[in-house]
Order: structure tokens, then C-alpha cells, then sequence
């Protein structure tokens, strides 16, 4: 507890000393209000743009992090635990085997009524994701790990998705993913990518299930705070791969912590203006057409490609 909460009383109910300050409302809060502040706002988020429709069976994807444990917390508090299964995906990344964390978050879904499926990248392709960085390096290729990360985690979490039948993927991004991903597709000039950020953008395959953000107006502090005040023991080791060389989203994230830091509120306001803009874009643009299928696989892939991103990945590393 920092000197400025010492003696301070909780600015909601006026009675419990405050034990966080929320710098973007100005408000000094004990810890019941903060974690139904937390609640009630990922409430308001998921009913503003339909999310969930009553009987949704939804699928979470889960790591050992800190949002997963916010996620999966507090779904059930918001819809029927009996239509939420958690799914978590081991990367294969020495030193960061996260085969406790995953048992801890088993035991989570399990004790608040969640089934519980764990998977890997080694029984999904053959390969974990340190031998297919290797593979790729070996060629002397220039392939970030975590484009094979993020490429491969998707296209599982839709497998699953799609072959459980459910009805929407819930991820645990927060707010500071969400900006830092709004201001990447602007500066690399991705209409389509911005334009499927929104939570009510259009799904362009039936092959896609549509994929859902509850925590995206959470702070990643206010995610981390939430699982500390609960006492979840989530995962606090960083994958080895994230300083490996400066990557824009990274440059981007410190201009924008910054930002935050002098004006408080500003990735609120970024994301809340965004969001206005791209839903009036996305009620008046014309019916986007469906995407095109992978010539290997059978996929979707973006426009104008072959091969989906998985394939080209794999086959340029001599597992397809």
C-alpha cells in the first residue's frame, strides 16, 4: 500500500479503507469495490455490444496469466458455468512450462463448475514451439516465434471451437492489448484488420467462430491487481522469446503507457472513440465478401492467398 492510500476511505462505500487507487476515475477504492467495479464493467462491456446471447456456449481461452485467471473468475459470475469450457494450449517453450500454472487453472474451472480441456502445439502439429522456432532458424529464415505463437494459438482455439460446437471464443485480452493492436493496424495501413477488431465486426467465414473480448476495457494493471487481491497464484514468468529483438508492438506499448501515465484515461478514450468510428464504418460499408479457402488445409485465409498462414509457415520449415 503506497503512503497516498495510508488513512484513506473507499470513495464508493465510504466505509472500508481504500486499498487501490484507479488513477484513470480518480477514485480511491477498498478491495470489494474495486473487484466489483472490475465485475460490473466487463458486464457492461459484454451487454453493450452483445457478446453473449442467452444460452451461448462459450469457449475461454486460458493460459496461467493473470487475465486468464480474471476470465475465468469472472465469466462464471456472468453466465451459466454449465455453457463455458476453458481451453488451454502448451506453447512447448523450455523454461516456461507452464504445466503447474495449467493445473491450478484446472482446478479453478473445475471448482466453479467450467469443464476444462488442455492441448499442446506438439499434439496438434508434431512440433512444440521451440523445435519449430529451431526448424525456422536452422533454414535461416527471419520468422518471429511469436508469429508462430499467435498463428498457431488461433487456428487451435477455432478447431476446438468449431469441432465443440460452441458459440463464441473468449480471450483474456485487456485494454493495453486492444490499443496497442488498434494503433499497429493504423500505422501498418490494415483497414481490414482494424475494421475486424470491433466486437460487432462481421465473421467472414462459416468456418470462423466469432471470437469475443470481455476484459478489453480493463487495464492490464487492473487485471493484475484483480488476481492478486483474489489470491490466484498465476504465472508471472516471461516467455523467453518476447525480448529476443525490439518489436513495433513493443515500441508502440511504451509511447502508450506514457501517454497514460500523463493523461490518465487516454486508452479508455482511444478505445471508446475507435469503437464509435469503426461501428458506424462497419453499419454503412458494403457486405465484405466471404474469405477464400486454403489449397492445403481447406482453412480460410486472408484475401488474394493460396495458402493459409499456418501452411505457408509450416511448409517453408519442412513439416508440410
Amino acid at each position: 500500500m503506497s503512503k497516498d492510500m495510508v488513512g484513506r476511505v473507499c470513495d464508493k462505500c465510504k466505509t472500508r479503507p481504500a486499498v487501490v487507487y484507479q488513477k484513470h476515475s480518480g477514485r480511491f477504492l477498498c478491495k470489494e469495490c474495486f473487484i466489483e467495479d472490475i465485475i460490473e464493467r466487463i458486464r457492461r462491456e459484454v451487454e453493450k455490444w452483445r457478446m453473449i446471447e442467452p444460452g451461448d456456449t462459450i469457449l475461454l481461452a486460458v493460459s496461467g496469466g493473470k487475465d486468464s485467471f480474471v476470465l475465468l473468475d469472472v465469466m462464471p459470475q456472468i453466465h451459466d458455468p454449465s455453457k463455458l469450457i476453458a481451453l488451454s494450449i502448451v506453447e512447448g517453450i523450455e523454461g516456461y512450462n507452464r504445466a503447474e500454472d495449467i493445473e491450478k487453472m484446472k482446478k479453478y474451472a473445475m471448482e466453479r463448475g467450467v469443464d476444462f480441456i488442455k492441448t499442446s502445439f506438439k499434439e496438434f502439429i508434431g512440433a512444440s514451439l521451440d523445435e519449430l522456432v529451431k526448424r525456422a532458424w536452422d533454414r535461416g529464415l527471419n520468422v518471429s516465434p511469436c508469429t508462430f505463437c499467435g498463428t498457431l494459438r488461433r487456428r487451435i482455439m477455432n478447431y476446438y471451437a468449431r469441432n465443440l460446437g460452441v458459440d463464441k471464443v473468449a480471450t483474456a485480452h485487456n485494454l493495453d492489448d486492444e490499443v496497442q493492436t488498434l494503433l499497429l493496424n493504423i500505422l501498418r495501413g490494415d483497414r481490414m484488420r482494424l475494421i475486424q477488431s470491433h466486437p460487432r465486426a462481421p465473421v467472414l467465414s462459416t468456418r470462423i467462430v466469432r471470437k469475443i473480448k470481455p476484459l478489453r476495457k480493463i487495464y492490464e494493471w487492473e487485471a493484475t491487481m484483480y488476481a492478486f487481491l483474489k489470491g490466484f497464484k498465476f504465472q508471472e514468468t516471461e516467455c523467453r522469446y518476447i525480448y529476443l529483438r525490439p518489436t513495433l508492438r513493443a515500441k508502440v506499448r511504451d509511447h502508450l503507457y506514457a501517454l497514460e501515465e500523463e493523461s490518465p484515461g487516454s486508452l479508455l478514450r482511444i478505445l471508446e472513440n475507435m469503437d464509435e468510428i469503426l461501428w458506424k464504418l462497419i453499419g454503412t460499408h458494403r457486405k465484405l465478401p466471404s474469405l477464400p479457402v486454403c489449397k492445403k488445409c481447406g482453412e480460410p485465409t486472408s484475401y488474394g492467398r493460396e495458402l493459409c498462414k499456418v501452411c505457408e509457415l509450416l511448409e517453408k520449415i519442412g513439416i508440410y
